[in-house]
């Protein structure tokens, strides 16, 4: 699957391959239900599922809890809109899973 085929399935609810926990929780976010986002990826602690935890605090403002978990991910909040950090998560774990 590619990103092109990644924003069709979030449009159609359809996803036709299954994916890792990280693409779920981008998945559910890329539908809007950042509630489901969260609580998919809330109980992990790895640096990916870490990552995608930043992203969704920073989308929900709470930059303080997003830069914690930017931290435990290794990484910097990036300095970029959120549409363009969720596409490159929605990229990086495509290329992981491929």
């Amino acid at each position: 699957m590619d990103i092109v085929a990644f924003r069709e399935s979030v449009k159609t609810g359809d996803l036709l391959e299954e994916i890792g926990l990280e693409l779920q929780s981008l998945y559910m976010d890329g539908q809007g239900n950042w509630e489901a986002a969260h609580g998919l990826i809330d109980h992990c602690r790895d640096p990916e599922s870490s990552r995608v935890h930043a992203y969704l605090h920073r989308k929900e403002g709470d930059m303080a809890n997003a830069d914690f978990w930017y931290d435990r991910a290794g990484e910097s909040r990036p300095d970029i809109s959120l549409e363009e950090e969720w596409e490159e998560l929605v990229e990086r774990f495509l290329l992981r899973e491929a």
